[in-house]
């Protein structure tokens, strides 16, 4: 146990700068390395978008160097080339690189024509991103008048992805109440606002209608900016403007924007945001003019080859744990690796054998081969880097070790672990690791982590299926979606008398080829039927008598519908699980990616589940999605995740389900698992876009030039053929130290992150998501206003308070509504703001919320349909928002009618600006 606790500390000193996504970028001196940029296996072989890859990063390097002062630039980048694609004397073999680690994917558009360029964004601000996603239109610089040059996109993107920024847009409030601005940064971008209207093949341009009932413009209007201008910010705006060079700092930042760069980061600039991340703090800007030019590296995928390494000392012999490697790797050879792949094994205790040396997997008999292969009895030591060492023999003897993948399973302890971490850096080979029981070796998570490599855990309760599930994540990270296994179903049961275990699995058109029902025991044979939706009954399961396990292969493709299993047994522990693979080859089948922010966490660091249900590039809102985290004593808590915006969950409705995980039981290993239903309510969503701005159109020479509409997805298209679907995943294992015996309460509320309000009479409304009393699991509320906005981040306590004695809260990640009279009149012109804290039971404070804005803006009576205040092309200089001395709607002496809210993002107080805004309309000269 001592053991254990050191290199449990070492390791998360290790891990603790380092989250649990895949990425391999490291930032030397002031250059990018190991950046991985992949074209997806879909992609139709093109060589010119290779060398237009490159010419884009070249580009994006120069400009990111200036964008950020000399600081940084891309010196080292991979670039993953298909399988199927030629092959050439050039290309080079990956080493840790692969499809699923890939920083950068192009992609086939999904739908076609959706040439979107966007990054997958799931954390808080500052937080790392997942991975961008560009299509070949957009890198052969086919959509240069919507987006700006390839380069400019790609910095845009990269400041997602690397710095944790935001947009400085909003698409769906594109406008605020502040003279009917649009929601830019900085201020200083110049243009129109525009209606572009088409309709039976003709289009037209004309002046934006303001909406009598609330003063703002209608959601038609869109900002038209000039092609010619000289502001030089901001990237995250509009990189795609000749003279954008730069980010928003904070001193032009536009702080009343209501735009989810001031949502999510308290009102920061961008510019902010990135000194504060580490890649600042530890760069010093360099002198030269121009970067260095990056170094390019052209590597194509080849067909998988992987060494299964499995544990046989004298430890696995106890817990049944030897036969339920058996049943996990006879899974993982049956079902899991696939057609094609180069397959062997090795086996060790003090020392290592091989078993099988590499075969290519074409037929079942070479499956059954290599099962037969698997070791029945166990004895000896633990040396772990012999078995290692043997088997980077055994791949030699055929292929060079680099890419070469090894799936290490081990229940025990090596002191001599670390002997052989510099000989596993150089092998340029991928190690995934399960760690079977309490005991194994945390040496593991070092060798996984120096390689790229998936971290797995299982437990000795059989009964949470966990070493299957663990074995069952071990697809190919380079094929197709398409022709990977994918996990319906895991689930256990431990009867104590007898009984039966039913159940139902859920096949969606999307899959059904390949599947595969594996039922396991612990004392003696169920019985066993499987039934489809048409009522036709399965018995005929193929049975491993001294495996105790069976499995049932449906042939064809599975019949799509409910599918109902029954197992019927005396007082034992029964386990089924249930795979498959897509039914169509051209149809990506719904996924479910999950996994933990961080790979490891130090009490009272909280940590955050997350779950990606997507069908290709399309996500998937409305499911039941469920985590399941278990400890290493074998206890599971279970979090339902949420897609609501709220908490955890950055953006609502991205198929991305979140949640925080606070129930930490004791030190150790802890392993993640996920399942996803989809009902009735269920639909494919359009992709959230954290990516770049779609220009509608210029203004050159006071001439406007507009562009194609943006592509949409249509609702039809989305929802043609969902159905209901049930799916399961692994989300690996991470590290949990320093609890203490008794847990105190520590964790305070989560910061509400959807505060908005509007005015009904002379009463203010206000609505959130309720957080939890611990995070997201709930506390009173403190309401507060203030005179000035800029105080609001600085002086929270000393603003105004809202008297909430009439606010109950209500159930966490529930809606909260509450309505309150302020003591004064607001005039026409005036602007509130609002902002919330959450107090819990044991006096903990969350951080500020985000500021809701709400205005005052009464049109005029004689022209309610007045055009912007920023239109250049105005017909009239007068001002359509000041009341004139006949206006019936005039403040003096009448009751307030309208009041309209936009959200503004910052982290401060609540605050209530009372100020008539006066908006001079200006001719263009």
């Amino acid at each position: 146990l001592s053991l254990f606790s050191d290199m449990l500390i070492l390791i998360l000193t290790l891990f603790l700068l380092r989250g649990a996504g895949a990425s391999l970028i490291k930032l030397n001196g002031n250059g990018y390395e190991d950046v991985v940029i992949a074209i997806d296996p879909n992609v139709p072989e093109d060589e010119k978008l290779i060398q237009q890859i490159q010419d884009m990063v070249t580009e994006a390097s120069t400009y990111l160097y200036g964008a950020t002062e000399k600081r940084f630039y891309f010196k080292a980048v991979s670039i993953l080339i298909p399988e199927t694609w030629q092959k050439k004397n050039e290309y080079e073999e990956p080493k840790l690189e692969t499809y699923k680690k890939a920083d950068i994917v192009i992609e086939v558009p999904n739908p076609p024509g959706f040439d979107v360029p966007r990054t997958d964004q799931f954390g808080q601000c500052g937080d790392k991103g997942e991975r961008i996603r560009l299509t070949p239109a957009i890198v052969l610089g086919e959509k240069l008048n919507e987006y700006g040059p390839q380069g400019k996109i790609l910095v845009h993107e990269w400041a997602h992805l690397r710095w944790g920024v935001f947009e400085e847009y909003n698409e769906e409030e594109p406008f605020y109440q502040q003279k009917s601005k649009s929601s830019k940064c900085s201020d200083g971008i110049t243009g129109t606002n525009k209606v572009y209207a088409c309709s039976g093949g003709s289009c037209s341009i004309r002046n934006c209608r303001t909406d009598p009932k609330t003063g703002k413009l209608n959601k038609d209007c869109m900002f038209i900016p000039d092609k010619v201008q000289g502001e030089k910010a901001s990237i995250m705006f509009m990189q795609s403007i000749d003279s954008v060079v730069e980010f928003c700092t904070e001193k032009n930042h536009n702080t009343l924007a209501p735009n989810p760069q001031n949502k999510m980061c308290n009102s920061r600039s961008t510019w902010e945001v990135i000194q504060n991340s580490e890649d600042y703090k530890n760069s010093i800007p360099m002198t030269e003019a121009k970067p260095p030019h990056p170094i390019f590296s052209l590597k194509q995928i080849r067909e998988r080859v992987l060494i299964l390494v499995l544990d046989k000392s004298g430890s696995m012999a106890g817990g049944d744990r030897l036969n339920r490697l058996n049943q996990a790797s006879q899974l993982f050879l049956l079902q899991i690796i696939e057609k094609g792949s180069w397959t062997g094994m090795v086996t060790f205790d003090s020392s290592a054998t091989i078993q099988s040396a590499l075969i290519q997997i074409e037929t079942d008999a070479q499956r059954n081969s290599l099962i037969s292969r698997l070791p029945t009895a166990a004895g000896g030591g633990t040396s772990i880097c012999s078995g290692l060492r043997t088997a980077f023999t055994v791949i030699k003897n055929k292929f060079s070790t680099d890419g070469s993948e090894i799936v290490l399973l081990t229940d025990g302890e090596d002191s001599t672990i670390s002997s052989c971490f510099d000989e596993v850096k150089q092998s340029g080979a991928i190690i995934h690791t399960v760690a079977l029981g309490p005991s194994a070796d945390p040496g593991l998570e070092e060798l996984a982590k120096m390689t790229g490599g998936m971290k797995t855990s299982a437990t000795d309760n059989a009964q949470n299926n966990g070493l299957i599930d663990a074995f069952s994540a071990l697809s190919s990270e380079n094929g197709a979606i398409t022709q990977r296994s994918i996990q319906l179903d895991s689930k256990g049961v431990t009867l104590t008398n007898e009984d039966w275990m039913n159940g139902t699995v859920i096949f969606d058109s999307t899959v059904g080829k390949d599947t595969l029902f594996l039922v396991m025991w612990t004392a003696q044979q169920p019985e066993m039927f499987v039934m489809d939706p048409s009522g036709n009954i399965y018995k005929n399961f193929a049975v491993e008598t001294s495996s105790q396990m069976a499995y049932l292969q449906i042939p064809n493709t599975a019949q799509v519908g409910i599918w109902t299993y029954s197992l019927k047994s005396s007082a034992q522990t029964l386990t089924l699980t249930v795979t498959s693979r897509a039914a169509n080859p051209n149809v990506s089948p719904i996924t479910v990616d999950s996994r933990m922010n961080k790979d490891t966490s130090s009490f009272p660091s909280p940590m955050i589940v997350y779950a990606e249900v997507r069908q290709g590039s399309l996500p998937i809102i409305g499911a039941d999605v469920t985590a399941l985290i278990e400890s290493a004593d074998g206890t599971t808590v279970t979090l339902e995740l949420l897609d609501n915006g709220a908490g955890a969950d950055v953006f609502k409705n991205d198929g991305v389900y979140s949640r925080y995980f606070t129930a930490y039981k004791e030190n150790g290993r802890y392993s993640l698992k996920v399942r996803a239903l989809g009902g009735t309510n269920t639909q494919r969503s359009r992709p959230k876009v954290n990516g770049a701005f779609y220009i509608p159109g210029w203004v050159e020479n006071g001439e406007i030039k507009m562009n194609p509409p943006k592509p949409e997805i249509s609702e039809d298209e989305n929802q043609a053929n969902m159905q209901s679907f049930s799916r399961t995943s692994s989300g690996g294992s991470f590290i949990v130290s320093n609890i203490p015996t008794t847990v105190p309460d520590v964790f305070p509320p989560n910061r509400i992150i959807d505060l908005e309000a509007n005015v009904e009479d002379d009463h203010i409304n206000l609505t959130w998501t309720a957080p939890g009393d611990d995070f997201d699991t709930g506390r009173e509320y403190i309401i507060k206003m203030s005179k000035d906005i800029l105080t609001l981040r600085e002086n929270f306590d000393a603003a105004l308070q809202v008297n909430t004695t009439d606010l109950i809260p209500n159930d966490a990640n529930s809606k909260e509504d509450f309505m309150f009279k302020p003591d004064f009149l607001i005039e026409n012109g005036t602007t509130v703001f609002l902002a919330i804290k959450a107090v819990d039971k044991a006096n903990l404070t969350s951080p500020i919320s985000n500021i809701a804005q709400a205005s005052l803006i009464i049109p005029s009576a004689e022209d309610p349909f007045s055009p912007s205040a920023e239109d250049p092309f105005s017909p009239s200089a007068e001002d359509p928002f000041s009341p004139s001395p006949e206006d019936p709607f005039s403040p003096s002496g009448t009751s307030i009618s309208t009041i309209v809210l936009s959200v503004v993002g910052t982290v401060a107080a609540v605050a209530i600006i009372v100020s008539v805004t006066v908006c001079v309309m200006k001719k263009k000269r």
